[in-house]
């Protein structure tokens, strides 16, 4: 039995895509995938009644399924992931370094201190070997702060072009994939 509809559409068969991303990248996320072909899934709960559990969101797409392209559209829909997640890694390795930089200087200097208090409370106890060792124990906790500092500073500086390359990459990416829609 067919059915004639009077408003005119016609049936449209979607295909869905679930996505857990970065907080960091929702944003880039829903602008970037509409060049692929994706638009934001309205039938799909809110963004906002999802739970960022971990610093992440879940996003819903739905495209359609007749999409000319698709092969070439999913093929750069995979290159800007990973383009993303390169950026992500990249964003993680400027703060891992100096947090183990700072968290080394912090253990040597709490190991000075621990044998500058073994010093004073041997039998008998060594003043001078005490003071010798709680110098550089002190360091060794006051040092990370300014070690991270620094070393944070100098590693955004070698990898911020990098990140910017990137985002370069994902530009063309997406302007290529809109022209592959129209």
């Amino acid at each position: 039995m067919t059915r004639i509809r009077k408003d005119g559409a016609e049936y449209v068969g979607y295909e869905y895509k679930e996505k857990s991303v970065p907080a960091s990248f929702a944003s880039l996320y829903l602008d970037s995938y509409p060049c692929f072909g994706w638009e934001e899934d309205p039938n799909g709960v809110s963004r906002k009644e999802n739970a960022e559990t971990a610093g992440r969101a879940v996003l819903r797409f739905r495209r359609d399924r007749k999409l000319c392209n698709r092969a070439e559209l999913t093929r750069l829909q995979r290159n800007f992931d990973s383009c993303v997640a390169e950026i992500d890694t990249l964003e993680r390795s400027k703060r891992s370094g100096a947090v183990i930089g700072a968290l080394v200087t912090g253990i040597m200097g709490t190991a000075f201190m621990a044998g500058s208090v073994f010093a004073v409370t041997a039998e008998p106890p060594m003043v001078v070997l005490c003071i010798l060792l709680a110098v550089p124990g002190f360091t060794g906790w006051i040092l990370p702060y300014f070690l991270y500092r620094t070393l944070l500073r100098k590693k955004s500086a070698k990898v911020s072009p990098l990140i910017e390359d990137k985002y370069e990459e994902i530009y063309e990416i997406c302007e290529k994939g809109s022209d592959l829609l129209i």
